[in-house]
C-alpha cells in the first residue's frame, strides 16, 4: 500500500516570489497567549496595511494592555477576552468529542481562537484575512500584501517559514541528527480569502493542516514571502511530544496520500496499520541516530526522553481510531458550514462591530480609538501572473 511519511509536502503548492502579487486585507487576526510586547509585529503590520487588528486574548495576554499598546502606534484594533466567551459560542463537533473520550485530549485554545476569527470575518462581510501568531517575526511586512493579493487565485496562502522550523518534536530530531525535513505552511501566518471562511480548524495538533487540507487537495494553495518563527526548545517537556503524536500522525498520514496523488478515502484501517508502523521505525531510528550523534550528553538525554514519550504515545495510536477521526472530522465539514450558514441567516448588517453582536461577545471587546465606529476599508487587487 505504500503508506509511508514524506520529508516533504512543497509540491502540494503553488509557489510565488512576492513581488508578482500586490493586495490589501481587511483585518489581521492573532490568537494572543503572551503579553502585549509579542503584538508589536502585528500592531505595525496592521498600522501599515490598514487593516483592523483582531487580538483574540487568553493565558498570559492582557487586553488593556494590548489596546494600551496599538493606541500608542495608531493602529486600529479590538481586543476580545475569550475566556468569558459564552457556553455554545461555537458548535459542539463530532471530532472534539471524539478526543475528550480518549487519551488525546488537549489543553489548548488555538483552534477556538482561529475558529472565531473566522466567524468575525464571515459575519463582518471581510473579503480577505491574515492569521498572525504572536511567535512570528515577519522579515518584510510587504510580503503580506502579496500573500492578500494571490487571494484572487487561491483560497489560503502563506508564508515560507525560515529560522526556526515550526515541526513537531520527531520532525525538530530527525533534522537536528542530519535528516532531511522540509516545513510546510501553517496557520502562524496564513492569507485566507472569503472562499475559505467556511473551513475550520479542529482541536488537534495540526490543525491548520486540517484547515487547509481541501485546497491543498484540489491544488489551490499557494506560499510566497517569508515568516520567521521565534526560537524555542521543542524538547524541553515531553508532553509536547506526547500531545503532538495524534495530530502529527494523522496529518502526515494524510499528506502522505495526497503526495501521492491518492483519494482521502485510501486511508483505511490497512492504510493507518501500515502507515503507523512507519511512523515508529522512523522514531526508533531518530532515536538511535540521537544516541549515536556528538550532540552534548544532557541535551542528548532530552531530546531521547522527548522522543521516548512520542514513541509511546505513538503505540497507543490504533489503525481505527484514526479512521474514525477522519470521518469524524469529514462530518464536523458539513456541520461547522450549516452552522454558518444558520449565523448569516440570524445577522444583519457589516463591519466587526455587528458581527461581534451577533456572536454574543460585543461586551468582551476593548477597542483602540483610531477603530471606534470604524470598519477595515473594501479591498482591491491586482492580477497574479499566470
Amino acid at each position: 500500500m505504500n503508506a509511508r511519511q514524506h520529508t516533504s509536502h512543497q509540491g502540494l503548492l503553488a509557489h510565488f516570489e512576492a513581488r508578482h502579487a500586490s493586495g490589501t486585507l481587511d483585518a489581521i487576526i492573532v490568537p494572543n497567549g503572551r503579553p502585549p510586547r509579542y503584538l508589536a509585529q502585528a500592531i505595525a503590520a496592521a498600522r501599515e496595511h490598514d487593516a483592523l487588528l483582531v487580538v483574540l486574548c487568553s493565558m498570559l495576554a492582557d487586553v488593556e494592555g494590548a489596546v494600551a499598546a496599538a493606541t500608542a502606534a495608531g493602529a486600529r484594533m479590538v481586543a476580545i477576552d475569550i475566556v468569558q466567551a459564552p457556553a455554545g459560542l461555537l458548535p459542539e463537533l463530532a471530532t472534539d468529542k471524539l478526543i475528550r473520550s480518549s487519551r488525546y485530549n488537549r489543553n489548548t485554545d488555538t483552534g477556538l481562537k482561529r475558529n472565531l476569527g473566522l466567524l468575525i470575518a464571515e459575519l463582518a462581510g471581510w473579503e480577505r484575512i491574515f492569521f498572525l501568531d504572536d511567535d512570528i517575526v515577519l522579515p518584510d511586512p510587504a510580503d503580506l500584501a502579496a500573500a492578500a493579493g494571490l487571494l484572487d487565485t487561491f483560497p489560503v496562502v502563506g508564508l515560507a517559514n525560515e529560522g526556526m522550523p515550526d515541526n513537531s518534536v520527531v520532525c525538530h530530531a530527525l533534522r537536528d541528527v542530519g535528516v532531511e525535513q522540509d516545513t510546510f505552511i501553517g496557520g502562524g501566518a496564513l492569507a485566507v480569502g472569503k472562499a475559505a471562511f467556511e473551513s475550520f480548524f479542529p482541536d488537534i495538533y495540526n490543525e491548520d493542516w486540517f484547515f487547509v487540507m481541501e485546497w491543498v487537495r484540489l491544488r489551490r494553495a499557494a506560499v510566497t514571502g517569508r515568516a520567521r518563527q521565534r526560537r524555542y526548545d521543542p524538547y524541553q517537556s515531553v508532553l509536547r511530544a506526547r500531545g503532538e503524536e495524534l495530530g502529527d500522525t494523522l496529518a502526515e498520514g494524510i499528506f502522505g496520500l495526497l503526495d501521492s496523488g491518492r483519494p482521502l478515502s485510501d486511508a483505511s484501517d490497512g492504510y493507518w496499520d501500515e502507515f503507523l508502523h512507519d511512523r515508529r521505525r522512523i522514531i526508533r531510528d531518530a532515536i538511535k541516530r540521537v544516541r549515536d550523534s556528538p550532540i552534548e550528553s544532557t541535551r542528548k538525554m532530552q531530546m531521547v526522553e522527548a522522543l521516548h514519550a512520542g514513541f509511546q504515545r505513538s503505540q497507543a495510536i490504533r489503525p481505527e481510531f484514526c479512521e474514525r477521526y477522519l470521518r469524524a472530522w469529514q462530518a464536523d465539514c458539513a456541520r461547522w458550514g450549516a452552522h454558518v450558514d444558520e449565523l448569516r441567516r440570524g445577522h444583519r448588517g457589516s463591519g466587526a462591530e455587528k458581527a461581534l453582536v451577533t456572536l454574543g461577545i460585543s461586551h468582551l471587546a476593548r477597542w483602540s480609538p483610531e477603530a471606534i465606529g470604524g470598519t477595515p476599508r473594501s479591498t482591491t487587487s491586482f492580477a497574479v501572473p499566470a
